[in-house]
C-alpha cells in the first residue's frame, strides 16, 4: 500500500521532476519550448508524463493528478468473493432440465435393429 502526501508540495518533494520538448501539433512554440513534464514517483518507481498543455505549470499539475490516480488504482484491493451454496430447488431444477433434454435427445436417434 503506498501512501501519499495530501499537499501536491509534499508530493512534488518525492518525486523527480524532468523536462522536455513536447512533440507533435504546435509549430514552432512546442518545438523551442520545454513544457511536457515527467513525473517520476521515487517511493514506488511510478512514472506519469503530460504533454497536453502549453505551459509546464499545468502539465505539472495535470500530471500530479494522474499520479494521485495511479497510486490509487494500484491500492485498490477488490473485495473478496464469498462463496454461496446453490439452493436445493435449483439443483432440483438443473436436474429436471437434463432429464427432459436427455429424453428428447434419447427420442431423436434412430430406432434400434430389432433381430
Amino acid at each position: 500500500m503506498i501512501i501519499l502526501p495530501e499537499s501536491d508540495e509534499a508530493l512534488l518533494r518525492e518525486c523527480e521532476i524532468e523536462t522536455f520538448r513536447s512533440s507533435g501539433p504546435g509549430g514552432q512554440h512546442v518545438n523551442k519550448t520545454e513544457t511536457a513534464v515527467r513525473l517520476r514517483h521515487l517511493p514506488s518507481a511510478v512514472v506519469v508524463t503530460s504533454r497536453e498543455m502549453r505551459s509546464q505549470h499545468q502539465n505539472k499539475s495535470l500530471c500530479l493528478e494522474k499520479l494521485r490516480r495511479k497510486i490509487a488504482q494500484l491500492n485498490h484491493r477488490p473485495a473478496k468473493r464469498v462463496p454461496t451454496r446453490v439452493p436445493r430447488s435449483v439443483k432440483k431444477r438443473v436436474l429436471e432440465n437434463k432429464a427432459r433434454r436427455s429424453q428428447v435427445k434419447r427420442l431423436r436417434a434412430k430406432p434400434a435393429k430389432d433381430d
